[in-house]
């Protein structure tokens, strides 16, 4: 137990992916990274197939994904890789997604995700960001729980980010239909929910033996993520100290590496409805400082609420 009873591990901000899976043995064991055909993404799926996992790589362009997929079979060798379209935005694609999976999972990392778009609707007059990050991924995993506890020790990851400390989520108005829309409301409301899923569905999946844990990635270099802004993720408004040694630029490999000890690692086994950054749990969020864990994220009441609310959205 450590002094400030938080979980510690060897690694840290400048970890890439393929260090932190060292030595890790993933044969028969099946996962799914959504988002794959990229940026973190496509690095953790190759982390994850270079330990010999099957991994499905969930993604919105079947070109991309089937490009990622061979440049992962080139640099590990796998020859169990399979892409899936995946539109998270769509529940009739999520639902497709699930329908057609058999079998147990082990490992899924809910990656894929928007950031700062214009106000933009899905077809069912959601907000964009919202149902792309959080409600898409609720879909599919709770959509997979019973591939998830067939296999008896089961990880979800759910990718969040340090901006939900600038949001929490709106109980009321979750699609901004009242309130102005303001794209970086949007994107920490929907990287809030994603921690608040992972509490919650912690809490209820603990006699399943499915651990979920979200974190927070850092900035990343060389990602789509930041392709809605005029002037890439430094435009990102931020209470932040803007020469804080806590800000700092991570390759995809390192971006990645956070993902993958959630996903496998044995450091982490058993470990449940915590939120990590840098390798590390996270300590709780201090203004001024661009590291930590709001408690409007990991509020259990809350946590609870937003089940509530997302299975009447996703049932309506």
């Amino acid at each position: 137990m450590t002094t400030d009873g938080l979980i510690h591990t060897p690694f840290g901000a400048s970890s890439a992916a393929l260090e932190v899976i060292e030595g890790v043995d993933l044969t028969g064991r099946r996962a799914i990274v959504t988002g794959a055909s990229s940026g973190i993404g496509v690095e953790t799926a190759r982390a994850l197939a270079a330990a010999g996992a099957e991994v499905t790589l969930a993604v919105r362009d079947a070109e991309a994904g089937k490009a990622a997929a061979q440049n992962i079979a080139n640099t590990t060798g796998s020859t169990r890789l399979h892409v899936v379209t995946l539109n998270l935005a769509e529940r009739a694609s999520v639902a497709d997604f699930v329908a057609a999976w058999a079998g147990p999972l082990h490992i899924l990392v809910n990656n894929a995700g928007v950031m700062a778009t214009p106000e933009l609707r899905t077809s069912e007059g959601w907000e964009l960001q919202f149902a792309t990050n959080h409600l898409g991924h609720f879909a599919l995993t709770t959509g997979l729980h019973k591939a998830l506890a067939s296999s008896g020790d089961a990880r979800v990851v759910v990718v969040s980010s340090v901006g939900h400390v600038n949001g929490e989520v709106l109980f009321d108005d979750p699609h901004f239909e009242r309130h102005p829309y303001d794209p970086w409301a949007a994107y920490s409301q929907s990287k809030t929910a994603n921690i608040l899923f992972a509490v919650e569905a912690a809490r209820r999946w603990a006699p399943d033996h499915i651990a979920v844990n979200a974190l927070n990635p850092g900035r990343i270099t060389g990602t789509g993520l930041s392709r809605h802004m005029d002037g890439g993720v430094e435009t990102a408004p931020t209470t932040f100290e803007p020469n804080s040694s806590d800000v700092s630029w991570k390759t995809v490999e390192q971006g990645a590496s956070t993902s993958v000890l959630l996903a496998a690692s044995p450091l982490v086994e058993g470990v449940t409805g915590r939120y990590f950054e840098d390798c590390q749990e996270a300590a709780p969020h201090r203004p001024g400082v661009r590291r930590g864990v709001a408690a409007h994220a990991v509020d259990p009441d809350k946590a609870a609420r937003l089940w509530e609310l997302t299975t009447a959205l996703l049932a309506g």
